[in-house]
């Protein structure tokens, strides 16, 4: 599979991005990994990647954590779901948690989420995440 052109982490804990990057970078899985602290800074990241007519840098995968001060996950959805179809249309997000509360879960399955993954993030879970979502 040719990498994706791009891949959003989005975590408010430095340690988490650094390794999940790392290991993004040592699969090959994108050509660039960007990387947002809160869900505030990932719309803005968004904005300023995916509003190019090409979109050649828009991510085509989040890995996006619940809980985080500023926006939090449920709150980055709910605000993606806003955003034009045309900067959403090619992203695949996934949900990268410790826990969720049933609450939690069922609010955001009623968001534009392509599923969860327990933390943390390991090289099965991308191989896997990847044959589901960017295979033909």
């Amino acid at each position: 599979m040719p990498p994706l052109t791009s891949v959003l982490l989005v975590d408010d804990d430095p340690t988490t991005n650094f390794l999940n990057k790392l290991l993004l970078t040592r699969m090959g899985v994108a050509e660039q990994v960007l990387v947002a602290e809160n869900g505030e800074q990932a719309l803005r990241t968004l904005d300023q990647t995916c509003k190019a007519a090409e979109n050649a840098t828009c991510p085509r995968l989040i890995l996006l954590d619940m809980n985080m001060p500023v926006l939090n996950g449920l709150a980055f959805l709910e605000a993606y779901a806003q955003m034009p179809l045309a900067h959403r249309q090619a992203t695949v997000i996934v949900m990268l948690t410790t826990s969720l509360h049933p609450v939690d879960l069922a609010h955001a399955q009623q968001l534009p989420i392509a599923g969860f993954l327990s933390k943390p993030l390991t090289q099965e879970k991308v191989t896997v995440l990847l044959q589901k979502h960017f295979t033909q």
